[in-house]
């Protein structure tokens, strides 16, 4: 990298790493901030004792609530299963607007008998929901900004804690977590991350079975038109998701699509990122549906699409795509590849090869798809059918499965699906993509968030069978 490239890397990295300009402006010479900058970027001290971290069996999971608008809504319907098989309760409910908490409360007198305590008086109430004796479990489904202070209220005051993403927005905050999750030994997971839909349970299943062989390349992606939501005057309170977009260049949502992706390819349980570049395309679509709807705000710096490719340490490559701007039908891309076999999602198609090469140009025909379908359906999502059916509102039923998983092995004391080193390597892909995204696409290493612990091989816990 020459020096004036270098510079502007340093220049831009306090902005997203969580710290201030100044304190890189006040080195004088190029040493000097290279040294800032490897210090930003190195693995800090990590203890690694959160991997297969199992706590005290909690019979029945006490819940707190912080933000009851769009998800928050959404999650506490899926409790329902699990409150009349008791396994869980909800406690007490936070958000800035009460009409928002009595509406959720109105609901949960449908499916719980006990009313919940309901926290709104100011902007820091949900603290004293966090500070209750008899909260086993905080669900954050805040603006993202809030994440990160909530996440680690929650765990000082001996919580475990479930946030929707991103759970971090600097590398500063990732590694603030890490910190506070291994002191405490509070579990912090990683929510909507869709790895418990049933598409994605099943290729992980196929994977597991050796269906594919050995997992080379996979796609994933956020694309999702949001324009109407991020413009609407009450959809996203005070329009904060929108907000973003005007400061930040960068993927802003990576869960969707690396969560799944990065089960395939046993990230943190045999391999680990290594190092990625990101580029995004000129921001043209949300400046245009701003100018026509007469929007405030109709200048974005966020690319309508970024994409970032990840190289993993044991070479496997992993493209992670981010578009909420234009009109492209939905997708997750849930796209991998393998020696014997290949899946693309959107529509969801199969291809599976054969011993002599014979390989064709075309996907597997409707019945043979059926076929694989029906033989490596996930055990989970086969059992849980009725329910899932039952509690599709959370996206198809994923949402149901994901917070079911969640109860019930904490119910048992058992290490979750997703852990602390998951839920802080796919937060940290955005402000290391906005960092690549400023500097021209540069490689930037990817701190190893797992303290070592990733080159142990493991089964992803999803697959095992906890009922």
């Amino acid at each position: 990298m020459n020096r004036k490239s270098f510079l502007n890397l340093t220049a831009r990295a306090g902005l997203f790493l969580g710290v201030t300009p100044s304190l890189i402006a006040c080195a004088n010479d190029e040493k000097s901030k290279k040294e800032i900058l490897e210090e930003l970027l190195k693995t800090e001290k990590v203890l690694g004792n959160a991997v297969n971290l199992t706590t005290e069996a909690i019979s029945k999971v006490r819940v707190g609530i912080i933000g009851m608008g769009n998800r928050g809504s959404v999650l506490i319907q899926m409790f329902e299963y699990l409150i009349k098989n008791n396994h869980a309760e909800i406690v007490a409910l936070s958000d800035l607007r009460e009409e928002k908490l009595q509406k959720n409360q109105d609901y949960l007198k449908t499916i719980q008998d006990k009313e919940a305590t309901l926290y709104f008086k100011d902007k820091d109430d949900w603290k004293n929901l966090a500070k209750r004796d008899d909260i086993d479990l905080i669900l954050i489904a805040t603006p993202w900004e809030y994440h990160t202070e909530m996440s680690v209220f929650g765990m000082e005051n001996g919580k475990h804690v479930a946030c929707e993403q991103p759970m971090a927005m600097t590398l500063k905050d990732c590694w603030k977590l890490i910190e506070v999750a291994e002191r405490t030994k509070r579990h912090c997971m990683y929510m909507e991350n869709c790895c418990f839909n049933g598409e994605e349970l099943w290729v992980l299943n196929m994977i597991d079975q050796g269906v594919f062989g050995d997992i080379n390349n996979a796609e994933g992606a956020y694309i999702h038109d949001l324009r109407k939501h991020m413009m609407h005057e009450t959809y996203y309170e005070d329009q904060w998701r929108i907000k973003h977009h005007e400061t930040t260049n960068a993927n802003l949502y990576t869960g969707h699509g690396l969560g799944p992706v990065s089960m395939y390819m046993d990230i943190g349980r045999g391999d680990n990122y290594d190092h990625l570049v990101s580029m995004s395309s000129r921001e043209q679509s949300l400046s245009y549906g701003a100018k026509k709807e007469n929007f405030k705000t109709q200048e974005f710096v966020c690319g309508d699409m970024n994409t970032t490719l990840i190289r993993t340490k044991k070479g496997k490559t992993i493209m992670l795509q981010f578009d909420t701007h234009t009109g492209r039908p939905y997708s997750r891309l849930n796209t991998v590849t393998g020696t014997k076999a290949m899946h693309q999602g959107y529509p969801s198609r199969l291809y599976v090869g054969h011993e002599d090469l014979q390989w064709s140009h075309g996907w597997l025909k409707d019945d043979d798809y059926k076929t694989y379908r029906e033989k490596y359906d996930h055990p989970l999502w086969k059992k849980l059918k009725e329910q899932i059916d039952a509690n599709a509102v959370g996206h198809g039923g994923m949402d149901f499965v994901m917070v079911y998983r969640l109860i019930r092995c904490l119910n048992k004391g058992l290490p979750l699906d997703i852990n602390l080193y998951d839920s802080v390597m796919w937060s940290a892909i955005t402000p290391l993509s906005e960092l690549s995204v400023a500097n021209q696409s540069a490689s930037i290493k990817i701190p190893d968030f797992t303290g070592g612990t990733w080159d142990k091989q493991r089964k992803a816990e999803v697959l095992r069978d906890i009922l």
